[in-house]
């Protein structure tokens, strides 16, 4: 069961800020959470769970104690597709 990855620009932002950051460790994390999402985005480290006040599935990771890998699943898509919303903060952060 494969998925494709598709990304926000919010993403690529937050992953600036880890960059800029200087955090090699949770770049590589994201890196391999990412991987683990093309296999299958419901298991795998990180501690996957579905956001319960959601009503699509939007899921996330623990990066580390402050932020987490926001990510939907469109199981209807196909090929299954994972959309990947941020990597900075805790879920609605602002």
């Amino acid at each position: 069961m494969a998925y494709t990855l598709s990304f926000s620009k919010k993403f690529f932002e937050d992953l600036e800020k880890h960059k800029k950051s200087g955090q090699q460790k949770l770049l590589a994390k994201i890196e391999k959470f990412l991987s683990e999402c093309m296999d299958n985005p419901k298991i795998g480290t990180g501690h996957p769970e579905q956001l319960k006040f959601h009503t699509d599935e939007t899921w996330s990771r623990r990066i580390d104690q402050k932020h987490r890998l926001v990510y939907k699943i469109d199981e209807l898509k196909n090929p299954k597709e994972v959309f990947i919303l941020s990597a900075w903060g805790h879920y609605d952060d602002k």
